[in-house]
């Protein structure tokens, strides 16, 4: 089964700041760097199920992008009713625990 990605706006500026965080727009390696996450995060599409569930909720599933120390969590919920796949936030690894009930 495919599913739709769409990404949610808490998600949207997630990106937007990280992309100018690894200042993407001058750095070529950044911006492939930046690419390559964009890429996964769409490669949900198919079997998002592959990706483990996070400690945060059962109802949420986690894509790791990177390479320690330098891993980013993206942070999704599947919607089957819908075949779509939420992308809710992009942070960090080290970050706090996200909280699914946090205003978007």
């Amino acid at each position: 089964m495919v599913y739709v990605v769409s990404i949610a706006p808490r998600a949207e500026r997630d990106l937007a700041n990280l992309y100018e965080y690894i200042d993407a727009e001058r750095s070529h390696t950044a911006l492939n760097w930046y690419l390559g996450l964009s890429r996964a995060i769409l490669s949900l599409e198919n079997h998002p199920k592959r990706c483990a569930v996070t400690p945060e909720s059962p109802e949420l599933r986690h894509l790791l992008y990177g390479r320690k120390p330098r891993v980013y969590r993206v942070i999704f919920r599947i919607l089957e009713k819908q075949n779509k796949v939420e992308i809710l936030h992009i942070r960090h690894g080290r970050q706090e625990e996200f909280s699914p009930r946090e205003p978007g």
